[in-house]
């Protein structure tokens, strides 16, 4: 029997010009051993115990946005770990910062699917090319908060993600927003600390213009604090704490 191409690895070839720009595809040899490298030594090295909550939440088919909390860069490999493709046969496709996708960072995220966006200002191009992978099933990853916050506070969302699952709704495509939160024992995770990810219950997108998509937000933020108060709690540390 002949290899399966992971899901999304040759979508690139399928898009407009336009958009191929965004995407380098999932390079076949480099995100196994990315997987290797990052999850079985680094994370697993570097944490205690690694705890998954709520996983029944986390849809294994059809597209899926994810809106995870951002509280360390830890964050990035916590999810491949709870969500990539060991568990629902398909990578996290993340979308990031322009400035995250220059030099060699640049160059290996360009091969691990990765693709640069706005979240303030979202690109139509970008937009498009989200929309893009979702018809075609993948799993995207987007920081709705835009930036890491450590300090504990009120989770203020930009609109992009609002935004993209407005527009893949507006287009008939069916898309989950799974809220995220994941939590470390310390604000800045320490080696030996616990960790923990959780999935909250899927949201959907309805409606359009900026009221729909202002009120969504409202309510992927809310989803987050709760998936992250869920997650805070297993890891001993519940918001409020230091």
């Amino acid at each position: 029997m002949a290899a399966q191409t992971p899901p999304g690895s040759g979508l690139c070839a399928a898009i407009s010009p336009r958009e191929s720009s965004l995407c380098g595809g999932i390079s076949p040899w480099l995100s196994p051993l990315a997987m290797v490298v990052t999850i079985d030594v680094v994370l697993k090295g570097y944490f205690g115990e690694l705890k998954v909550l709520h996983r029944e939440n986390l849809p294994t088919e059809g597209a899926v946005l994810l809106a995870p909390t951002h509280r360390a860069r830890w964050d990035a490999l916590m999810l491949p770990w709870a969500a990539g493709r060991r568990i629902t046969g398909r990578d996290c496709r993340f979308m990031v910062t322009a400035d995250e996708m220059k030099g060699l960072q640049g160059w290996f995220l360009h091969r691990l699917g990765c693709f640069p966006v706005d979240q303030g200002r979202p690109t139509l191009t970008s937009l498009r090319f989200s929309v893009e992978l979702l018809a075609a099933g993948q799993q995207l990853v987007v920081f709705p908060e835009g930036r890491i916050r450590r300090e504990d506070g009120p989770i203020r969302v930009q609109q992009g993600l609002a935004r993209l699952a407005l527009l893949a709704a507006s287009q008939g495509v069916d898309v989950p927003v799974v809220p995220v939160g994941i939590a470390y024992g310390h604000a800045d995770p320490r080696p030996g600390d616990g960790a923990a990810i959780s999935f909250g219950s899927p949201l959907r997108a309805a409606g359009q213009g900026r009221q729909a998509a202002l009120a969504f937000g409202v309510e992927v933020a809310a989803g987050m604090v709760s998936a992250e108060q869920a997650a805070r709690a297993v890891v001993g540390r519940p918001i409020g704490s230091p």
